[in-house]
């Protein structure tokens, strides 16, 4: 068997032969060479496996590993547990990777060894025009580009691009890696290593290009539905909430049906919801489900309580936290952005 690898890239596919040769092309056009790559072919129907193979014959650092169908979680868990490398690098067969990423990347990681994951800023590959949210949310991705930023807004959504990430080994080793259920397996890890007090670093590089197509499992699976990323979310916010400020009320910025729909799951985890602010003068002074609604110029105390910054609305995040800042409130430690 050669030598182990430095670097391990663990690519899953299922039904790529379109678009996989070019994924497999730009990983054996890296400017490092001490990797392999795994390519988890999980049940395949077309030509996947023989474009594979093809490429396989051609560089020894390639390998094909085919199992039945089980979904990207269970791809993930298997390519991860056949890797050898000191660093397992993310990546998709409908992305493209820079030349100098597995090297900039590797470096990065030896010479930061307290940084356990590292990513990088990505281009987005979709038209924006047919699809401005992707566009946005690529922006706001690129934009936490510090480790204290990604770990700020993590409870806003996955602060790093799946197929961008490279991590250690060790960390995988010692928490756990990826889990397959109801939820987004990416995200349920960042947030476990988060919670475990792994630190992410965002390369300043955009090194991937992070392709939109229609078939992305992230619009087709019910796994990446909205319901299932807060049912996650709010299951890791609780316990957050109850580490970092045990003895405030919560209040969650917006009562409207969406958001108090989307956060009633932290009383299930047993953080109970105080009270409601809105921008709505008509809804000021109204109970709501036994919880009074006030608008922002009526905050609560600010020592006795910790607002969440819940309304999912494009652009209201940024004002809810402007204002908040503007009235002394401190982000982490008085209140939070969740959406």
């Amino acid at each position: 068997m050669p030598a182990r690898p430095e670097v391990s890239v663990v690519l899953p596919v299922r039904n790529g032969a379109v678009s996989v040769a070019a994924a497999v092309a730009s990983v054996r056009a890296q400017t490092f060479s001490d990797w392999e790559l795994l390519v988890v072919d999980d049940g395949s129907r077309d030509e996947t496996a023989a474009v594979v193979s093809a490429a396989a014959q051609r560089d020894r650092r390639i390998r094909l590993l085919r199992r039945p169908p089980r979904g990207i979680a269970e791809a993930l868990i298997f390519g991860c547990a056949a890797a050898r490398g000191e660093f397992i690098a993310r990546m998709d067969a409908d992305d493209w990777m820079a030349p100098q990423r597995l090297e900039l990347q590797s470096r990065f990681l030896k010479q930061h060894p307290q940084t356990g994951l590292v990513s990088c800023r990505v281009v987005y590959g979709g038209d924006p025009a047919v699809t401005p949210g992707y566009a946005e949310h690529v922006a706001w991705l690129n934009s936490l580009d510090t480790a204290e930023s990604i770990a700020l807004r993590r409870f806003v959504d996955s602060p790093v691009a799946h197929p961008s990430v490279m991590f250690r080994r060790s960390v995988m080793e010692r928490l756990g890696g990826y889990r397959a259920g109801d939820f987004p397996e990416d995200y349920e890890l960042w947030l476990r290593w988060h919670e475990a007090g792994v630190r992410f670093a965002k390369a300043p590089e955009e090194l991937l290009v992070w392709n939109d197509p229609p078939t992305r499992l992230s619009r087709t699976d019910p796994r990446y539905r909205v319901e299932a990323f807060y049912q996650l979310k709010c299951e890791y916010l609780a316990r957050w909430l109850k580490a970092e400020a045990p003895r405030r009320q919560v209040w969650l910025w917006g009562a409207g049906r969406i958001t108090r729909l989307r956060f009633r799951g932290l009383e299930r985890h047993g953080v109970r919801i105080a009270g409601y602010i809105d921008i709505d003068p008509a809804k000021a002074g109204r109970v709501l489900d036994g919880r009074p609604i006030v608008l922002p110029r009526d905050l609560p105390p600010r020592e006795d309580s910790f607002i969440l910054a819940g309304v999912g609305v494009r652009g209201a995040r940024d004002l809810i936290v402007g204002q908040l800042l503007d009235k002394g409130w401190r982000e982490a430690e008085d209140f939070l952005a969740a959406a």
